[in-house]
């Protein structure tokens, strides 16, 4: 008969509130400045104009010379601390980029013009057996070919 009434009165003693606990306390919140944006925080948005070069459509982009001689691809572009152009690396050699060679042009020596179908032409005044000759780009990080 104990045993039934314990049974009995268990849901109800596990349902009650602990009464020796302190009742939780929630953290409090800190005050803050509100969030604004004055004119140093806004994004300045530019559009792109005819004369602007992208650099995802020039990577990738053949480069002949002036006798129309493919010579390369454009394979990277490197910026200077200002971000300004330094260099445009040249894959020559190699076949579907397997064994290529790397070669840092200065940005003058190549000259960007767009077609009329508004894909980009880039003509370097050398030949293959220069840019084969001249010395390896390597990157950071990057261990030289032996």
């Amino acid at each position: 008969m104990k045993l039934r009434l314990l049974l009995c009165a268990l849901p109800f003693l596990a349902s009650a509130p602990a009464f020796a606990q302190e009742p939780a306390r929630e953290p409090k919140p800190i005050a803050g400045q509100p969030a604004t944006l004055n004119d140093d925080l806004r994004a300045k948005f530019v559009a792109q104009a005819p004369e602007d070069v992208v650099a995802s459509k020039l990577i990738g982009t053949s480069i002949r010379n002036g006798a129309n001689e493919t010579i390369g691809s454009a394979a990277d572009i490197v910026f200077d601390d200002k971000r300004a152009v330094k260099s445009y690396v040249v894959s020559v050699g190699g076949f579907l980029g397997l064994n290529a060679k790397y070669v840092a042009v200065a940005p003058e020596t190549l000259k960007l013009t767009r077609k009329e179908s508004g894909a980009l032409d880039a003509i370097i005044e050398t030949d293959k057996d220069q840019l084969r000759a001249a010395p390896e780009y390597v990157y950071l990080g990057s261990e030289p070919k032996k």
